[in-house]
């Protein structure tokens, strides 16, 4: 059992936890909770598990004879407070490899349905897009390289699990994937307030994407430049924009709604 914060296993955790570049180092994140380490053994990206003390016994019977395949360590509880990203830890968390895609992977998927995200600095905002993406049938989510670290520990919890599941991929240049999209026959389409269609007055059955932009400054204006058109989801009230991870929802489930049809 580690007892010790100084233990090299708990200073590599806290440095995972802390550090995007660490995680881009060694291709590993921290997934915390019993729900995360199960679609980490599912889809065999499960590296190490650190299970509490106290958690150890209610652990052991959720995952059955998945124990006896992987490597674990048991943690003191007061020691496995420094490592959990939580204010109440489940009690159990494992370090993770990355799931990785090729950005010619995503654009090729036959569903035709993309989500670009142009600079999208919250992590919370972000996980709720991976897993709505899901729930949506989206092909992937393509991220500007500035945009959030998708392994940030807040990020990988707001996903439950559908960052197994997502395919994604950080690019140099949205303006080269936007476009490489429209060179193959498909619209995309920028989100606006003003000056710009209703969303759901656009035709995406033949495949489309549409990007989200930074939550304080919008999509860019080199992006805005290379978009096939501009769409707005109508407010009422005094409202000037929705939260970036709604916006998304939206436009998202109406071209489910849509492909349905």
């Amino acid at each position: 059992m580690i007892t010790s914060e100084s233990n090299g296993q708990i200073k590599e955790l806290i440095k995972l936890q802390k550090q995007a570049r660490e995680r881009r180092k060694t291709k590993k994140f921290v997934a915390e909770g019993i729900k995360m380490v199960l679609e980490a053994i599912n889809f065999d990206k499960l590296d190490k598990l650190y299970v509490s003390e106290s958690a150890f016994d209610r652990t052991a019977q959720r995952l059955g004879d998945k124990l006896e395949r992987i490597p674990y360590e048991v943690v003191a509880d007061n020691v496995f407070k420094q490592i959990s990203d939580t204010v109440t830890p489940q009690g159990v968390l494992a370090i993770v490899n990355m799931p990785e895609y090729d950005v010619k992977e995503i654009l090729s998927d036959e569903r035709k349905a993309w989500v670009l995200l142009d600079d999208l600095r919250d992590p919370g905002n972000l996980g709720t897009i991976i897993r709505t993406s899901e729930g949506a049938g989206m092909s992937g989510v393509i991220m500007s390289k500035e945009s959030v670290d998708l392994f940030n520990p807040k990020v990988v919890r707001s996903t439950m699990g559908a960052i197994f599941r997502v395919k994604f991929c950080y690019v140099e240049s949205l303006i080269d994937i936007i476009e490489e999209i429209k060179k193959s026959g498909y619209d995309v389409y920028a989100t606006a307030m003003e000056g710009s269609e209703v969303y759901d007055c656009v035709d995406y059955t033949k495949g489309s994407a549409f990007i989200i932009g930074n939550e304080a400054n919008g999509v860019s204006d080199a992006v805005f430049e290379k978009a096939s058109k501009r769409i707005r989801i109508p407010m009422e009230g005094k409202l000037e924009s929705l939260n970036a991870a709604v916006s998304a929802a939206i436009i998202m489930y109406e071209m489910a709604r849509q492909k349905r049809k």
